[in-house]
């Protein structure tokens, strides 16, 4: 059996069983990771992988995943004793200002910069900033860069905002293109493998120095600034999960 849609997947969802392909993004909201952790024991194949569509929810297991893709020193606080030690591995690397992302808001909205980690640790103890969270060095140069990977089709463009260090189009920024090298693109493909998406909206920080750090990755994304339409995207997407469940298919006899 193959479901397509949730719809489809809500009406047969207890019918579902070993072998069975599940080829959409889970919209059962609080109950996602719930309904993947049971879809993967009963051996249903999930496409997108389960594990992308973890990712791809939370910075917090973003950061716990593929943190060595990311800006060094960027931890994750989930309790006081973490803030804690966070101040202690800051301040003995002299780092100063710092970020914080909340865990499931998105489009910078949970993305907050302090002056100092202590500032972090003062909010977090009077319940201001909602565990758990990651916080992470403040870059003060960096290029925001898109990457839009789906199969072969793969393009780039920077972000720009003077007035909001998010750098968001849809927040007043503007977008210009972006040729990504060799290395990047390597960068990309290696993230994307290890968080088995199979494809991707990559947000790169690209430091004045040439070093490039992941800042986000999920399933799907902003398409302000972007060449190709999203409905083009979206049916280039939809063929290779065909795809995907197609080769499952004839790999597994089912």
């Amino acid at each position: 059996m193959i479901i397509r849609t949730n719809r489809e997947l809500r009406e047969r969802y207890d019918e579902l069983k070993a072998g069975d392909c599940l080829i959409c993004v889970l919209g059962f909201r609080n109950l996602k990771h719930r309904a993947l952790i049971d879809l993967l024991e009963r051996g249903v194949r999930c496409f997108p992988s389960a594990l992308s569509q973890t990712l791809c929810r939370s910075k917090v297991a973003q950061a716990l995943g593929l943190r060595q893709w990311m800006i060094p020193h960027t931890l994750i606080v989930a309790r006081r004793l973490d803030c804690m030690h966070a101040i202690n591995t800051y301040n003995q690397h002299g780092i100063g200002p710092v970020v914080t992302k909340e865990d499931h808001l998105q489009c910078g909205l949970g993305v907050h910069r302090w002056d100092n980690i202590e500032a972090v640790y003062n909010q977090a103890t009077s319940d201001s900033i909602s565990y758990p969270f990651v916080v992470q060095p403040f870059l003060e140069d960096y290029t925001d860069v898109r990457i839009i990977i789906a199969d072969d089709y793969c393009e780039a463009y920077t972000r720009k905002n003077p007035h909001n260090f998010r750098m968001n189009i849809s927040a007043g920024g503007t977008s210009s293109p972006y040729d990504l090298d060799k290395g990047q693109l390597a960068f990309c493909h290696a993230v994307m493998e290890r968080g088995k998406f199979p494809y991707a909206h990559i947000d790169l920080l690209v430091t004045g120095q040439g070093h490039s750090f992941l800042s986000e990755i999920a399933l799907t994304g902003g398409m302000k600034g972007a060449r190709i339409e999203r409905e083009d995207l979206d049916a280039i997407k939809k063929d290779i999960l065909e795809k995907m469940a197609g080769a499952d298919k004839q790999k597994f006899g089912k």
